[in-house]
């Protein structure tokens, strides 16, 4: 069976459990928090040297890391991978946006506000990285005012990736009622069959 090393707080390990419900795969879980120190144990390195969840151990023993990596691996086949060459790399496109534009803002600032808490070394970070999730978040719905979804007018992985750590912005200050595209694509993310909840 699957392994799955997780985090419940985890929008990053959300995206692996979201497709693996939706393809309807079993996968045993093995939480893990991410702030304890629990993640660089010399027995959790063997899995992923990088010390960070989510990472998976397929049923033959290897491990895999990184979770757009992950959602690759099991979506290639499937309706999740589009068949087509430009919206491959469109689905790309979309992850690399989150992994370097949208998750080091959006994501941080939500772990900061909503789990560790403002600190003195975090508080003067804040609006730099505040600016930055908003500016994500500009980009997005300006392309979900034209598109359903953000490749090929139908939901792939490009749509989880983005949507794990959006649908949870708010929780670290993040106004989205200011976006009425992406909250109309929150609603139709949800609404897909297998759908789970980051708390599930």
């Amino acid at each position: 069976m699957l392994t799955l090393y997780d985090s419940a707080i985890s929008g990053n390990a959300y995206k692996v459990r979201l497709l693996l419900s939706q393809l309807g795969l079993s996968f045993r879980r093995v939480e893990k928090n991410v702030d304890d120190g629990s993640t660089r144990t010399p027995e959790f390195l063997k899995v992923n040297p990088i010390g960070k969840v989510p990472a998976i151990v397929l049923e033959d023993g290897t491990p895999l890391a990184e979770s757009d990596a992950i959602l690759y691996y099991f979506a290639e086949g499937t309706p999740f991978w589009p068949a087509q060459k430009l919206e491959r790399a469109q689905v790309l496109q979309w992850m690399f946006f989150e992994q370097y534009s949208h998750e080091p803002t959006i994501a941080v600032v939500r772990h900061w506000v909503a789990h560790l808490g403002k600190t003195a070394e975090t508080e003067p970070l804040l609006p730099v990285k505040t600016a930055g999730g908003y500016r994500a978040l500009d980009v997005m719905e300006g392309h979900l005012a034209r598109h359903e979804y953000f490749v090929g007018h139908r939901y792939t992985i490009a749509d989880i990736a983005l949507y794990a750590y959006t649908h949870v912005a708010h929780e670290g200050g993040f106004d989205l009622g200011r976006y009425p595209a992406i909250q109309a694509w929150l609603a139709r993310v949800a609404a897909q069959p297998g759908h789970i909840r980051i708390t599930d």
